[in-house]
């Protein structure tokens, strides 16, 4: 790229040849993932900090369906989501492509960097990141691979190691171990030294297994919260048991961690289990938690070190197209994905 068609596109000008205008999924009002739909809108313009990437792959996130449908509502009145339509009109926040611009007081990236992590709107052709948000992609990964870790990976990092304390010969159980952040989550917790159990169908126990679990539980014939066995850190990414339900599995001083994506009907329950837990804590010893939100560069780093040296390899279910994005939701939303879902844009 030129320097001046550089600059051009740090100003958010023309950086393709259909001018300033990209192929987006985009969405004008909240519903299910059939209200999104591919349209030519124009290229994000980039401020001081931040970078424009080419997207060349970006991964599905039960969040990104959250954000779609509204869902919950309570968030439309939080701020998070946008009151009465999308606060962000395209969707997507896990990327993996190449620096096409930096804007102003970015330092250690340049355009032609390939980079994964954050961005808004990654479901497009470009998309806006803060340069604190990318890092440089780990060599040994394709961009669909990339772009399967930064929510997912991160999520499974904040639930193992900073909410639960993971530590090496104790016993944890990953309840959705075949799922995004499950597949992940078993990973690192095996790669901390611990004696892994994963929940799934008997389907996927095989690749569990593979991950690092010990044991693997196949919730259609049996029950892991049954108390025959305690675990000293629980991390649930369904939100289909109560707090009874993981108290009885959790040890007296068990820590129980929630991931609140979860499936259609179980983020409610979900939350609730979470605000139960806040009175439960008053009174035992165990501990009942969410997995912290924040998204940070150190985070994205720890993940690609574990990736570096060959602990942490994402596991992707499908792939679909940009035009093919609303399949694509729909799949995730039902709640049966093994590890990722990719949307391949270039």
């Amino acid at each position: 790229m030129s320097v001046a068609r550089r600059n051009a596109a740090a100003a958010g000008e023309a950086v393709t040849d259909r001018g300033d205008r990209m192929k987006a999924v985009v969405q004008d009002r909240f519903g299910p993932p059939d209200t999104l739909h591919l349209a030519d809108t124009e290229i994000p313009e980039i401020r001081s900090g931040e970078v424009l990437l080419r997207v060349h792959a970006a991964s599905v996130n039960p969040y990104d369906w959250h954000m779609v449908r509204g869902d919950p509502r309570i968030a439309r009145l939080m701020g998070g989501f946008g009151l009465t339509k999308p606060k962000t009109r395209i969707a997507g926040v896990d990327v993996a492509g190449r620096v096409q611009a930096v804007g102003a007081d970015v330092h250690g990236l340049q355009p032609g960097d390939d980079v994964f992590g954050f961005a808004r709107g990654a479901f497009a052709e470009f998309a806006a990141a803060d340069a604190d948000l990318v890092v440089p992609k780990p060599d040994g990964l394709s961009f669909e691979q990339a772009a399967v870790i930064p929510m997912a990976a991160v999520t499974a990092l904040h639930a193992i190691r900073d909410r639960g304390h993971v530590q090496p010969g104790q016993r944890v159980l990953v309840n959705g171990a075949a799922g995004g952040v499950g597949t992940l989550a078993v990973q690192i917790a095996a790669v901390l030294g611990a004696e892994v159990t994963g929940v799934c169908s008997a389907r996927n126990t095989d690749m569990v297994r593979s991950l690092g679990a010990a044991h693997v539980v196949d919730y259609t014939s049996q029950d892991f919260a049954d108390g025959t066995v305690r675990y000293g850190v629980i991390l649930d990414n369904v939100g289909n048991r109560s707090v009874r339900d993981l108290r009885r599995a959790a040890t007296p001083t068990g820590i129980v961690i929630v991931n609140g994506g979860g499936s259609p009907g179980h983020i409610i329950g979900a939350v609730g289990s979470v605000l139960g837990a806040a009175i439960v804590n008053l009174f035992v010893r165990q501990q009942i938690t969410m997995v912290p939100t924040t998204w940070k560069r150190d985070d994205l780093l720890a993940v690609t070190e574990l990736v570096d040296n060959g602990t942490l390899h994402p596991v992707i279910d499908r792939t679909y197209s940009l035009a093919d994005a609303a399949a694509a939701l729909q799949y995730v939303e039902a709640g049966h994905a093994r590890g990722k879902v990719v949307i391949t844009v270039a």
